[in-house]
């Protein structure tokens, strides 16, 4: 039988950026000095003005969808509604713990030594 569970409703992407942003006060800049080749200056220069941007806005766009994208990597993935239920299934019914898994639990940590 599928359980119902929430689906997220708002863009994802938006929202781990306000996380990312809400640590840091919104009246604080700073800068970020670069030293890159002619050649790569001449690309992002040439990048940004097909799109009608500076060079900083272009950089700082790119950047910041750069890092969007890697933090998603790492926190969401998505399922069809079968692979969804199953994977569900899984976590809500995980196997009996092993031999390694109940030896493991029996050691005293590290710090207690």
């Amino acid at each position: 039988m599928s359980k119902n569970y929430p689906l997220p409703t708002e863009n994802l992407a938006t929202n781990s950026l306000k996380v990312a942003e809400s640590q840091v006060p919104l009246d604080t800049k700073g800068s970020i000095s670069l030293r890159i080749e002619a050649n790569t200056r001449k690309l992002i220069d040439d990048a940004a003005a097909v799109l009608g941007k500076t060079r900083t806005e272009f950089m700082i766009d790119s950047a910041r969808q750069q890092a969007v994208d890697v933090l998603l990597d790492q926190r969401l993935f998505m399922l069809d509604i079968q692979r969804f239920d199953a994977f569900m299934h899984a976590l809500d019914n995980p196997p009996a713990p092993g031999p390694k898994l109940q030896a493991l639990l029996r050691k005293a940590p590290a710090w207690q030594k």
